[in-house]
C-alpha cells in the first residue's frame, strides 16, 4: 500500500477480492515475513456463498491446496500456469496446440499499437490439478505502430469448467461478462489479476498427449524484427467453430 512504509515498518501489503465492477467483498493484511499464499483461502472464507462463482488470481496461487478448496466450496477457478509450477506447465504446454482449432479472435488499435489476441482451448481428464476441465493457450500479438517493433507472449491456463460454460467474446481480459457464472477476483495491492474465461465447446484431447515436439513454449515474451511477417492485415484463414 502506498504511503504505509516507513523507516522503522515495511509497507502494508493488502490482499482483496473483488468483482469485475471494482467492488471490494474481501480483504486481508498480509502477515509481516509471509506472503499471499496462506491468506488466500481465509480471504474467499469471508464471502458466505460461492457456489458457481469463478475465482481468478495472479500465478501465486496456482497451488493444489487452493484448487482443492475452491472446488470443495462450489466455486471453479480459471487459472494461470508459469514455470514456477515446472511439471504442471510441461504437462499444458506439450499439448498439441498447433493442431487445435482457433476458437477466438481479437484485434484492438490502442496507444499506437496494435494488438492481437488468439484463444485456443482443450478438454481433458488427466492433468494433476484438482478437477481440472480445460487449458487453453492465449497468444498475444503487439505491434508498435512508431518503431515496427513485434512481441509476442504466449500464455497457459486451467481451469475447472466445463466445456460450453462460457462463450469466445467473454473470454478476454476486460470483458465484463463471463457467460452465466459470477466472477471474482483476488489481487494484491501491487499487481494485477488476469481475467478470462473459456471458450464453448473446445477441441476434446485423447489421454495422456505424447510430448509434441513442434509445441509452442510456455509464456514466453519474444522480440521479433520487423520482417517478421505481421497477421495484422486481415484475421488469419481459420474462423473459430460455431
Amino acid at each position: 500500500m502506498r504511503g504505509s512504509r516507513t523507516t522503522e515498518k515495511t509497507a502494508v501489503v493488502l490482499l482483496a477480492a473483488m468483482d469485475h465492477t471494482g467492488t471490494v467483498l474481501a480483504q486481508r493484511q498480509i502477515a509481516d515475513k509471509s506472503n499471499e499464499i496462506p491468506a488466500f483461502a481465509t480471504l474467499l472464507d469471508a464471502i458466505e456463498n460461492l457456489d458457481g462463482v469463478v475465482i481468478t488470481a495472479d500465478a501465486l496461487h496456482t497451488q493444489h491446496a487452493h484448487g482443492a478448496h475452491l472446488r470443495s466450496r462450489g466455486a471453479h477457478y480459471l487459472a494461470i500456469v508459469k514455470k514456477n509450477h515446472a511439471k504442471l506447465h510441461d504437462q499444458v504446454r506439450h499439448l498439441p496446440w498447433r493442431d487445435m482449432p482457433l476458437e477466438h479472435y481479437d484485434r484492438t488499435r490502442a496507444h499506437h499499437r496494435i494488438e492481437i489476441r488468439r484463444l485456443k482451448a482443450a478438454a481433458f481428464d488427466h492433468l494433476d490439478y484438482p478437477d481440472a476441465k480445460q487449458a487453453l493457450q492465449i497468444t498475444r500479438w503487439r505491434l508498435d505502430r512508431a518503431t515496427g517493433e513485434l512481441t509476442i507472449e504466449r500464455i497457459y491456463l486451467i481451469t475447472s469448467l466445463a466445456p460450453g460454460t462460457a462463450t469466445a467474446p467473454n473470454s478476454l481480459p476486460g470483458s465484463e461478462a463471463t457467460g452465466a457464472s459470477r466472477t471474482i477476483c483476488t489481487t494484491s495491492a501491487t499487481g494485477p489479476s488476469a481475467r478470462t474465461t473459456p471458450r464453448s465447446a473446445p477441441v476434446i484431447c485423447p489421454a495422456p498427449w505424447p510430448p509434441c515436439a513442434t509445441s509452442p513454449s510456455g509464456f514466453i515474451a519474444r522480440t521479433v524484427p520487423p520482417t517478421w511477417p505481421r497477421p495484422f492485415d486481415a484475421p488469419p484463414a481459420t474462423t473459430a467453430a460455431p
